[in-house]
């Protein structure tokens, strides 16, 4: 696998961030969490973000950050519509391995809680959330699909799920 990289993919509150954490220090390489290193970039939270600049704007800058990180050997998690840009299937899979955390649309629900800070979720009930989730879920599943792996994160724990996917991709990551 080209250098080291795992590009961890999957809607908001599969596990992204938790596994990969959990992931990076299995296998002694740097963790990753795309949202929060262009949080630090702009100084801005990802809702300030699409507030002040739209959707458009921060999947610009989604692209900019794995085109930055393409070639670095790391534990990658990547905010949920990443996967679902033009050419970011290709990429991934030029550079790393992909690994999609997949969930229920009711896990993804219940980790996700309020949706605080989320701003696919901001202003929506429990039910519109679910909702929301449902069919973010449909839209982006192909793209999902396209990881090189696929695990599913429904009432497993973060550790649980990283030995998976150590156990699954083997001497790949090494």
């Amino acid at each position: 696998m080209p250098g080291g990289m795992v590009w961890l993919v999957g809607l908001m509150g599969a596990g992204k961030s938790a596994v990969g954490r959990r992931l990076a220090a299995r296998l002694g390489l740097q963790f990753v969490d795309s949202d929060l290193e262009i949080e630090r970039e702009t100084r801005s939270s990802i809702a300030e973000i699409f507030a002040r600049e739209g959707e458009a704007a921060f999947r610009r800058r989604e692209r900019a950050f794995i085109d930055a990180w393409s070639d670095r050997p790391a534990i990658v998690a990547l905010g949920g519509g990443a996967m679902a840009q033009e050419g970011i299937p290709a990429l991934l899979a030029k550079t790393g391995r992909s690994v999609y955390l997949r969930a229920l649309p009711e896990t993804l629900a219940a980790r996700v809680g309020s949706g605080e800070g989320r701003p696919l979720l901001a202003g929506l009930d429990e039910a519109g959330r679910l909702e929301k989730l449902t069919e973010l879920l449909a839209v982006r599943g192909p793209s999902y699909d396209a990881a090189d792996l696929t695990v599913d994160t429904d009432g497993k724990s973060a550790d649980a799920v990283a030995a998976e996917i150590c156990a699954a991709l083997g001497e790949e990551i090494e």
